[in-house]
C-alpha cells in the first residue's frame, strides 16, 4: 500500500461503537446505544429480544438489496437460494448485548464494526419517516374525521416540525389502521435535537399512566416514569367516597438497586454544576408548583380527605421551603481565618454527602416531601424519595414538576412501597443520610398542650383553640390536644362547645367545609369533633397520640359526648375526636403536668400577664412555646425544635438545618512558601498554649 492510499484509509471517518457500561433499565440501554449510533452515523435496530434478561441491537443498514435478477441458464434451486439470500437486507456485523444482572442492565459490544460508510444525512434513512406511536393514534383520529393524508401531514407538522413522512407514508399507516394495526417503532435515537415546540407539546400531554383506570402511579427512576416491575399494588381511597383513586405498586428490591444506582450516577456531575444552576431550577420549580396550585391541592383532597383550604395551606408550606432553597448559595458558605501560623491559612468548605433519601408521612402529602428532596439537591446531593403509600400522588406530580424545571435525570428518584422498601432503603450502604417523617418515635407523634390562664382574652382564646385542636383534622404533629386550664372551667366549657358545634364537616371538597371527611357521603368516614371531660394523666388517650381532632378535657365533669352533624340520617362510620382539658390550681402545676408527659413537642400559654408569659418561657420543657398563639410548623428560614422524644436525631431535615443535615464540612490548611525543606504545623500544648512543631 502506497502513502497516499494509506493516508486516504486513515482518514475515512470511522464509527466507532457505544462505551460499555451500567443502566437502570432496558430502555435506558437502548436510548444509550441508539443516541451514540446516530452521532456517529448508524442506526440501531433491536435483533433479538428477550424483554426481561437480554436484548441485542444491531446496525441498520436502511435497505440495500442485493441483485435480485435472475441469470437465463440458472437452475431453479439455484434460483431459489440466490433469491432467499437477496431478500433479505445485507448485514452489518456490528452487534451489542445488553444482560441483566441483580436488577441492573450491563451492555457490552459483541463486534463494533461495520461494513459500510456513515451515513451523511439520517433523515435519508427509512426509519427517520416513522410515526411515533401519538401520532399514529393523531392519525386514526383524524382520519375518522374525515380530514385528507395532506391535511393530517400539515396538522401533525405543527406540533412536530422534524416530521419527514409523506402523503404516502400516511395512505400507509391508514391501511394498516384499516387491518386493525395501530403498532408502530418508534425510533426516538433518530431524532435527537427535538424542538421547543415538540417539547411543550409533550409536556402538556396527560402522563400515560393517569389514563389508566384506576391510574397506577409510577417510579421515577433515571429520569424516567417508569410502572413497577412488581404485580402487587396497595388501593388508594378517597376517605370521604371511598372511591378508588390510584392504585400504588409494591416496589421490588431490584428497583430500589435501580434507584440508587441511577442517583449515584448522576452524583459526580450534579455536584460539580454550579450551585446557582441548581438555585435557577429551583426557582423554576416554584413558579410551577404554583402554576399547578389547583392541581395539587384537588389530588390532596381526594387522596387525603382535608379540605381544600387546608391542602393549599399544605403547598404554600412546602413551598416556602422551595423559595427557601432559592437562596441556598448563601447559607453554604464556609469559613476562612487567615495566618493561624507563620504563612498557613485554613478554612471550612460545605460539601454534599451524595446519595440521600426521604421517607414520608401522610399527614402532609406536599409539604413532607418538599420538607425534603429541595433542599437536599439543591446542597448538590442526590434523592431517592419514598412517599406514602396512602397519598403518592402529591409526590408524583412534583416529581414531575422538578424534571420539567430541568432536574437532571436521576438527581430526583422515587420509589413506591411499604416496610421492605424502607428497609432495603435504610440497608443500601450508598446511601448516605435518611430523612424520616412518621409515627412514635420519629418526628410526627406529639402530645402539644395549652395552658389557659384565668386573664385570658375568651374570644381569642377560644378562637386559636378550636383552629388548633380541629384544624386539618387534627392529623398533624404541632396540632393542640390538651387544654389545661389554671382556675375554674366553667367559664369556658359551655363556649367551647359552642364553638366546636360551629364547625362545618363535610367532604373536603365542599366550599364550606371545615373538617373532613365526613356526612353527606353515605360511603365515606364520618368524622365528628367531640369534647370529652373526666380525663385523667394516667388515662391512655392522654399518654398516646390519638392524632385526630382532639383536646383532652380532665376535670372531673359529666362525661361530654356530641357528634357534629347528626342530622344526617346515614352514619356509616363515625370516628369520634375528642378535646381533653385539665383544671390547674396554679401556674406552677399546669408547667409540671406539661412537663411530665414524655410526648410533648411543643406548650403554648394565653394570659395577659407578661410575668406568668416569662414564667412559662423559661420553665417549660419543650422545643416550642407559643405565648397567645398556637404552636405551628416554622417557617424555613428558622429551626424547628423539640426537647422531647417525638423528634429523633441531631438535626433537622428542612429549612435552615437541613443545609446542615444535607452537607459535611471539610476544613482544609494549607501553606505556600518558596522555601524548601520545613513546613510548620500549628498544635497547641495541654494549656492551650500555641506551639510550633517543624516536620521534616
Amino acid at each position: 500500500m502506497d502513502f497516499q492510499s494509506s493516508s486516504e484509509f486513515n482518514d475515512a471517518p470511522q464509527m466507532l461503537p457505544p462505551p460499555p457500561g451500567t443502566f437502570v433499565d432496558r430502555e435506558e440501554l437502548i436510548q444509550h446505544v441508539g443516541d451514540f449510533a446516530v452521532s456517529q452515523g448508524y442506526v440501531v435496530t433491536i435483533k433479538q429480544s428477550k424483554r426481561d434478561r437480554v436484548v441485542v441491537l444491531g446496525c441498520d443498514r436502511g435497505g440495500v438489496y442485493r441483485n435480485r435478477r435472475k441469470p437465463v441458464d440458472e437452475s431453479s434451486a439455484e434460483s431459489l437460494r440466490r433469491r432467499k439470500t437477496g431478500s433479505r437486507l445485507t448485514n452489518c456485523p456490528f452487534e451489542a448485548v445488553g444482560k441483566k444482572d441483580d436488577g441492573l442492565w450491563k451492555l457490552s459490544i459483541k463486534n463494533g464494526a461495520h461494513n459500510h460508510e456513515p451515513l451523511k444525512d439520517l433523515s435519508e434513512h427509512p426509519s427517520a419517516r416513522r410515526f411515533t406511536e401519538r401520532e399514529v393514534l393523531l392519525i386514526k383520529e383524524m382520519t375518522e374525521a374525515g380530514l385528507k393524508p395532506r391535511q393530517i401531514l400539515k396538522r401533525l407538522r405543527q406540533s412536530n416540525p422534524e416530521l419527514l413522512s409523506t402523503p404516502k407514508h400516511v395512505y400507509n399507516v391508514k391501511a394498516k389502521l384499516r387491518q386493525g394495526n395501530v403498532t408502530v417503532r418508534n425510533f426516538k435515537s433518530l431524532r435527537p435535537q427535538k424542538t421547543a415546540v415538540r417539547n411543550n407539546y409533550q409536556s402538556v400531554m396527560e402522563p400515560s399512566w393517569r389514563q389508566r383506570n384506576p391510574p397506577r402511579v409510577p417510579n421515577l427512576i433515571g429520569g424516567r416514569f417508569v410502572d413497577s416491575k412488581s404485580l402487587t399494588s396497595i388501593d388508594v381511597v378517597n376517605p370521604a367516597t371511598q372511591l378508588i383513586v390510584s392504585q400504588v405498586p409494591l416496589s421490588t428490591n431490584e428497583e430500589v438497586r435501580a434507584a440508587v444506582f441511577a442517583a449515584k450516577r448522576a452524583f459526580s456531575s450534579w455536584r460539580n454544576t454550579p450551585v446557582t444552576n441548581r438555585q435557577r431550577i429551583m426557582f423554576k420549580f416554584q413558579e410551577l408548583i404554583r402554576r399547578d396550585m389547583d392541581k395539587l391541592a384537588m389530588e390532596i383532597t381526594s387522596e387525603h380527605g382535608k379540605t381544600l383550604t387546608d391542602a393549599y395551606n399544605d403547598v404554600l408550606r412546602g413551598l416556602e421551603i422551595v423559595e427557601h432553597a432559592c437562596g441556598v448559595a448563601t447559607l453554604q458558605i464556609g469559613e476562612f481565618v487567615s495566618n493561624i501560623s507563620n504563612g498557613v491559612d485554613t478554612y471550612s468548605i460545605r460539601e454534599p454527602l451524595g446519595v440521600c433519601a426521604g421517607i414520608c408521612s401522610f399527614d402532609f402529602p406536599a409539604m413532607t416531601p418538599l420538607w425534603m428532596f429541595p433542599i437536599a439537591v439543591t446542597c448538590g446531593n442526590t434523592f431517592i424519595l419514598k412517599p406514602s403509600e396512602k397519598v403518592p400522588g402529591a409526590a408524583v406530580i412534583l416529581a414531575e414538576l422538578a424534571v420539567e424545571a430541568g432536574l437532571p435525570n436521576g438527581v430526583l428518584n422515587i420509589v413506591h412501597g411499604t416496610d421492605d422498601i424502607i428497609n432495603a432503603i435504610c440497608d443500601d450502604d450508598d446511601v448516605k443520610a435518611i430523612a424520616l417523617v412518621g409515627p412514635n418515635s420519629c418526628n410526627i407523634g406529639a402530645k402539644n398542650h395549652a395552658v389557659v390562664m384565668p386573664d385570658a382574652s375568651i374570644d381569642a382564646t377560644l378562637s386559636a383553640l378550636v383552629a388548633a385542636g380541629f384544624g386539618g383534622a387534627g392529623q398533624k404533629c404541632m396540632a393542640l390536644t390538651t387544654v389545661v386550664y389554671v382556675g375554674s372551667i366553667t367559664p369556658w366549657e359551655d363556649k367551647l362547645v359552642e364553638h366546636a358545634k360551629a364547625i362545618k364537616v363535610n367532604a373536603g371538597t365542599e366550599s364550606n367545609a371545615d373538617l373532613g371527611p365526613v356526612p353527606g357521603y353515605e360511603n365515606g368516614n364520618f368524622i365528628g369533633p367531640t369534647i370529652l371531660s373526666d380525663v385523667t394523666v394516667n388515662m391512655e388517650c392522654y399518654k398516646e397520640d390519638v392524632f385526630g381532632p382532639v383536646l383532652l378535657c380532665m376535670q372531673v365533669l359529666p362525661l361530654i359526648s356530641f357528634s357534629v352533624g347528626s342530622h344526617i340520617s346515614k352514619l356509616v362510620f363515625v370516628v369520634k375526636l375528642h378535646i381533653f382539658v385539665s383544671q390547674a390550681e396554679s401556674i406552677d402545676e399546669a408547667i409540671e403536668i406539661v412537663n411530665r408527659n414524655r410526648r410533648g413537642s411543643g406548650a403554648s400559654i394565653f394570659t395577659t400577664s407578661a410575668v406568668a408569659a416569662r414564667k412559662f418561657q423559661i420553665e417549660i420543657a419543650v422545643g416550642q412555646v407559643g405565648i397567645n398563639v398556637p404552636i405551628s410548623v416554622q417557617p424555613p428560614f428558622t429551626l424547628f425544635t423539640s426537647s422531647k422524644p417525638c423528634f429523633a436525631g441531631d438535626l433537622n431535615c428542612d429549612g435552615k438545618g437541613g443545609i446542615h443535615f444535607y452537607t459535611q464540612i471539610k476544613t482544609v490548611t494549607q501553606q505556600w512558601k518558596d522555601l524548601p525543606g520545613n513546613v510548620e504545623t500549628p498544635t497547641s500544648n495541654s494549656n492551650g498554649e500555641s506551639l510550633q512543631l517543624l516536620n521534616s
